[in-house]
This record gives structure tokens, C-alpha cells and sequence, in this order.
């Protein structure tokens, strides 16, 4: 039987979502006519929506009509604003225990002894990896990480004697100077902290220029790093290629010793997984972050964390997770991180409602309410456990919720440096990306999508539209492949390189 031509996903609803464009005179609802065309993933309206009132998705409000809007209408940018309401925070009402499995899941793992504090931590993968003070030293560092990179044309493979050496990368940024001394540089230290200490790195080097804001010997101090770690700056090593062949001596030395792992079975309560999207469209909120939710709510019963993240795509909607906030402090740090926004958002002459892209728009997302609303049912249905700043790191298991904007590489670096060691990222129009030293897992939000651009999908969530897969077993196909994946099963974006060109660390404050 084929599934409906309109998705309804709550009885408040105002308006239905086209699984596949709709012609004027097709039938949307009993005694319904769309009077409009209706692009795929579009909402169409199923009952009057008088100017000023509320427009009714999930059986939440994603915006107010702006004109009167008939049944059969198309809803969306022309017809709808924001507006304000009220939020029912209703601190720690839907909070429940988590009914924790009996016999956890396991993968195979790379338990780390001791990296720059990481003591027993365990990795899904193995790189060395090349980090940056400043943006001085980053053409040295990329120089360095060449000279271990495969040649496309002769196939000359530097790596090749080390197969248990996933690569040396090195993740380089704009910034580390002309910045003040307070929270803008407190913030890229604790970034770069992170991503010295993340279990996936096996060795770091950390290169400075010598006479940056960012200097090496504060970083190191106040991130308190040792362990397989080494610091150099280029005007003290004497320069360029002094730097680059000490370098790359070191990458050398230490290269038989990263070799030198095995993968163990180890207990899903190490796998942390950064929660993101990018790319979205009006099927996200429907199929694949959905999907990503149950993942979510298996893994954390199985004692493992996922990290929801992006801020201002939680904006409108953060009322759902403050009801699953065991206590209202954490709950209130929640709806304190909307008010900065608001603030930070008004002071740069900018307003919350700018967050969805033309891309968003163009899949069917209408306003910020709409797409938060479907963001965060990347979270499933757990309590949330823990709110912390950007690129910190959780203290508790479970789901937690990190301080980030919605820029997708911005948000994924913060999530990463927090000790997330797989990310997986949901898509409706079609998100290249990766996230070393993490796998990226991208899910699909339709058929489609999936099949145009399959070279870089990893899952097709859009089975749950076609109605061949329930949610529920989409989820736990996620889930299984979040253990293949943690125990060396590459992703596709590992098969293009993606990943260091990524990084980038949240810029805030002026730079001077």
C-alpha cells in the first residue's frame, strides 16, 4: 500500500507536509484541495490560519501567519512570520529514569594508557595529529602533514609500513592573534585543549609562530597538557624548514609506537556522539533526525552520551528540553543560553529568525521555530543531563546540550574538542563534510537526495517517507552502524579525506 500523499504529525496541526509535489485539485485532506502548488516537503494548510494567529507544526507553534490563509494554501515564507509567545519552561516535568539495558553493547576500541590526561579513554580512530596557536603557523603546519600524505599520481604511500595509522592531519584556523586576552582566547585554548587530549589523536604537535596573543607556554599551562605531545615555535626553531624537519622527525618517531595499537571490545559507555545537521529541509524534522533520536535513546541506554549542539537552532523549541531537565538548574542554564543569544544576535544587528539558510527555505523550512522543532529530535527522549559551555567537556553520561552556533563546522569543532569520537549528520539537501580526528555518519533525509548523491551518504533515511521502514527501525539501523563505524568501518566521507579543513574553532569578540 502506498503511503499517504501528505505527512500529519499531530492532530494540532495546522498544516500537512508534502511527501511529493502537489498539483492544484489533489486531494490533501478529507474535503481538502490544494488550490496551490505544493513543492515537495512544503507545507500546505488543512484549515483556516487567520492573520495573527499561530501556524501549528509537531502541535508546536512555528510562526504566525501574516495574512489570512485558506485551506489548500501553501505555507511558507510569503504567508508566515515570527512572533512572539509564551514558553511553558515547566522545568523537569517529562524527566524520567532511564531504563538501562542489562547486557550493553560493545565495540572495538583503541584504549588509550595515558594522552595529555586521557587517561584510559578510548579512540575510534588513530592520527597523529598537527595543531596551531595562531594562523602564522599554519602553512608550516600543512607542510609537515604532507610529507605523510599519499601522492595521487605515483601512489608513493609515506604511511604504508603503518597500517594501523589512520594519518597524520593537521587542523590549522584563522585566528590566535589580534584578539583580546579574556573569554575570545579562554575559548580557543579550551578548543584546542580539547582536541589535544582527544583519545583519537595518538601523538600532537602544537607548532606557534613565537609571538602571538595565543602563546604555546599559556596554552599548555592553563590546559595543563603533557603526555605524547611536543611544542615548537618557528622563529625559536629558527624557521620554516628547521621547524618543518623537526616536525616531521618527531611524526617519525613516534609513528611505530601509534602503529602499535589493537582494537579491543569495549563498552558502548565510551562511544560519545556529536549530534548534528546541516543542509535541512522540510523532511529532517520527519525522517532522519527522528531516526537519529531513537539512535540517541538506544545508545544512552546501552551507558553511552550523545552531544546536541547548535544554539540557535534550538531556539523556540528549548521549552521540550527544559521539561527533560532532571532539576531546574540545569534546565535554567538552558533558557539563560537562549537570552544570550537573543542579546548577542540584536547587538550584531541581527535577529534569531536569520538562522534558516536559503537552502533550508528552499527544502521547506519556513522560519527558526520550524527548524528547531525538528533539530531536536536528534536528542530522542532522555533526560538531559548536562548543559555546558562550548568546546567543555561533559561530566555526566547521557544526553547533554552544548553552547554553539549553528554553523555546522563551528559546531561540530566544539562538539569534538568536548570529547565526542563520532559525529553523525543528518541532511536533506545534501551536506558534504567530515570532522577529524572523528567519523562523520551521514544520514539522508530522502530517497532522492540519497540516490543523487549516494558517493556521500551513509544511511537512507528516506525509507521512512517511502513507508518500506518505521522510524523505529531506522534508529536501530543507525545504531548498528554507530558500532561499525566506532571499530574501523570507514565512513564516506573518510573515503574523500574530509575532515581538516573542517575545523574551526568559534571566533567570538573583536579582532583588533
Amino acid at each position: 500500500m502506498a503511503p499517504p500523499i501528505t505527512i500529519r504529525l499531530n492532530d494540532q496541526d495546522s498544516v500537512v507536509i508534502a511527501r511529493s509535489t502537489l498539483l492544484p485539485g489533489t486531494e490533501i485532506a478529507p474535503n481538502t484541495l490544494a488550490t496551490q502548488r505544493i513543492p515537495a516537503g512544503h507545507k500546505v494548510a488543512v484549515r483556516p490560519i487567520p492573520q495573527g494567529q499561530p501556524i501549528r507544526r509537531y502541535g508546536q507553534i512555528i510562526g504566525f501567519a501574516t495574512t489570512n490563509i485558506a485551506p489548500g494554501q501553501h505555507v511558507h515564507t510569503h504567508n508566515t512570520g515570527m512572533g512572539d509567545f509564551t514558553r511553558d519552561y515547566a522545568f523537569g516535568v517529562d524527566a524520567r529514569a532511564t531504563n538501562f539495558t542489562n547486557t550493553p553493547a560493545t565495540f572495538m576500541g583503541i584504549r588509550r594508557p595515558g594522552l595529555n590526561g586521557a587517561d584510559g579513554r578510548v579512540a575510534t580512530r588513530n592520527y597523529i595529529g598537527i595543531l596551531t596557536s595562531v594562523n602564522c603557523s599554519a602553512h608550516v603546519a600543512d607542510l609537515v602533514a604532507m610529507a605523510f600524505r599519499r601522492d595521487p599520481i605515483s601512489g608513493r604511500n609515506p604511511l604504508a609500513d603503518y597500517p594501523n595509522v589512520d594519518g597524520v592531519v593537521a587542523l590549522t584556523h584563522k585566528t590566535g592573534c589580534g584578539m583580546a586576552a579574556g573569554e575570545p582566547l579562554a575559548l580557543l585554548r579550551r578548543t584546542l585543549g580539547g582536541y589535544a587530549r582527544h583519545p583519537n589523536f595518538a601523538a600532537v604537535i602544537v607548532l606557534g609562530l613565537g609571538c602571538e596573543v595565543n602563546q604555546l607556554s599559556g596554552l599548555l599551562q592553563e590546559q595543563k597538557l603533557a603526555g605524547r605531545l611536543r611544542a615548537m615555535d618557528i622563529q625559536e626553531m629558527g624557521g620554516t624548514r628547521k621547524t618543518v624537519e623537526a616536525a616531521i622527525a618527531f611524526v617519525r618517531e613516534v609513528l611505530a609506537e601509534a602503529n602499535n595499537i589493537r582494537r579491543e571490545p569495549v563498552p558502548v559507555s565510551e562511544l560519545t556522539i556529536a549530534l548534528q545537521c546541516g543542509g535541512s529541509d522540510g523532511y529532517s524534522g520527519v525522517s532522519a533526525n527522528p531516526a537519529l533520536g531513537i539512535a540517541s535513546d538506544i545508545l544512552i541506554r546501552h551507558g553511552g552520551s550523545v552531544i546536541l549542539a547548535e544554539t540557535p537552532e534550538t531556539y523556540g523549541a528549548e521549552h521540550l528540553l527544559t521539561r527533560r531537565a532532571p532539576d531546574r538548574e540545569t534546565g535554567e542554564k538552558l533558557v539563560a543560553l537562549m537570552r544570550w543569544w537573543e542579546e548577542y544576535t540584536a547587538r550584531n544587528g541581527a535577529e534569531m529568525d536569520a538562522n534558516p539558510s536559503p537552502g533550508n527555505k528552499a527544502g521547506g523550512l519556513t522560519t527558526i521555530l520550524e527548524k528547531s522543532l525538528g533539530a531536536m529530535a536528534k536528542a530522542g527522549s532522555t533526560n538531559l543531563v548536562e548543559v555546558v559551555a562550548y568546546a567543555e567537556a561533559p561530566t555526566r553520561k547521557g544526553f547533554i546540550f552544548m553552547d554553539t552556533p549553528g554553523y555546522d563546522p563551528v559546531a561540530a569543532t566544539g562538539q569534538v574538542a568536548g570529547g565526542a569520537n563520532l559525529v553523525a549528520f543528518t541532511t536533506g539537501r545534501g551536506s558534504v563534510f567530515g570532522c577529524k580526528p572523528a567519523p562523520s555518519l551521514k544520514l539522508a533525509t530522502n530517497t532522492p537526495m540519497f540516490q543523487h548523491m549516494e558517493e556521500d551518504m551513509d544511511i537512507n533515511c528516506g525509507t521512512i517517507l517511502d513507508g518500506t521502514e518505521s522510524i523505529e527501525e531506522c534508529g536501530q539501523k543507525i545504531f548498528n552502524l554507530f558500532l561499525q563505524t566506532a571499530s574501523g568501518t570507514q565512513t564516506k566521507s573518510e573515503t574523500f579525506d574530509f575532515g581538516a579543513a573542517e575545523f574551526a574553532p568559534w571566533v567570538i569578540g573583536a579582532t583588533m
